[in-house]
């Protein structure tokens, strides 16, 4: 039969998504603890392959397995045997027309940026940060130029593979909340660093050291070398994968990462 999970990890411990000779990617940590509760060797599929450093709320992957288990083995049983870095959140079975990667129809990310003038210890590695003041509302002024399907050659790393540089981008907002701002993405599919080069280039926007058409003529240019640097993979989250509904797969949260709650009240006290 054909499981799928719901996966939350935290990136920063884990060389990516990818399996590695080493084995510290996060699909070796996933099918070393599903091979104890599977009885044998239990290749997996996902979603979304992240980089190193990016981090999942609801990374989708799926399996294939002659094991007949209760539903919850493949929860609480699969925790017992992975790192604190990650869990399962939910599992249920599918049909074998069902498939992780190819099936999904639009994943969302989110990228969350301390703006705060003095860096926070606790949000280190999950989140970006911003000491300067940032201007949200022309950041999301600049960030609606990119809506929509376009060649994103200026906002893709040199060492991507994807056979073509078109995406669909369905959305992409700029919110503050409290001392965070989201930067919320949601595409069909995206390119390597896309998000990370387009946070990069928003944060100068937000910062004043550009205006918001500057982001539309990254764009035309169709090179990567006019774009800002490449911002850190810390912010970045995995928050949602989307298929067809006839499979009805459970429903994440999308809200403020809980590493990042106490962040995103600006009026939050801590007197005690």
């Amino acid at each position: 039969m054909r499981i799928a999970l719901g996966l939350e990890y935290d990136g920063a411990a884990f060389t990516g998504w990818q399996t590695q000779p080493g084995g510290r990617g996060a699909q070796d940590a996933l099918e070393r603890a599903l091979a104890a509760i599977a009885g044998g060797p239990t290749a997996t599929i996902c979603a979304g392959r992240t980089d190193t450093g990016v981090h999942a709320l609801d990374q989708v992957v799926h399996f294939d397995t002659t094991a007949r288990r209760p539903p919850g083995a493949w929860v609480r049983g699969v925790n017992g045997f992975l790192p604190a870095a990650m869990a399962v959140r939910w599992a249920c079975e599918v049909p074998e027309a069902f498939h992780a990667r190819f099936g999904a129809v639009r994943r969302t990310y989110d990228y969350w940026i301390l703006n705060d003038p003095v860096r926070s210890p606790l949000a280190h590695g999950r989140a970006g940060w911003v000491f300067r003041p940032l201007d949200a509302a022309a950041m999301h002024e600049a960030a609606a130029q990119l809506v929509g399907r376009h060649d994103f050659t200026s906002f893709r790393s040199s060492e991507c593979q994807a056979a073509s540089p078109v995406r669909d981008l369905r959305e992409l907002s700029v919110q503050r909340r409290g001392r965070l701002i989201r930067v919320r993405a949601s595409a069909n599919a995206f390119l390597h660093h896309m998000i990370r080069n387009i946070v990069g280039a928003l944060v100068q926007v937000g910062s004043g050291r550009r205006d918001a058409g500057w982001v539309a003529q990254i764009l035309a240019a169709r090179n990567r070398a006019q774009g800002a640097p490449t911002f850190s993979p810390d912010g970045l989250y995995l928050v949602r994968v989307e298929y067809d509904p006839s499979f009805q797969l459970p429903v994440p949260s999308t809200s403020v990462p809980v590493c990042l709650d106490a962040y995103s009240d600006q009026d939050l006290r801590t007197d005690a």
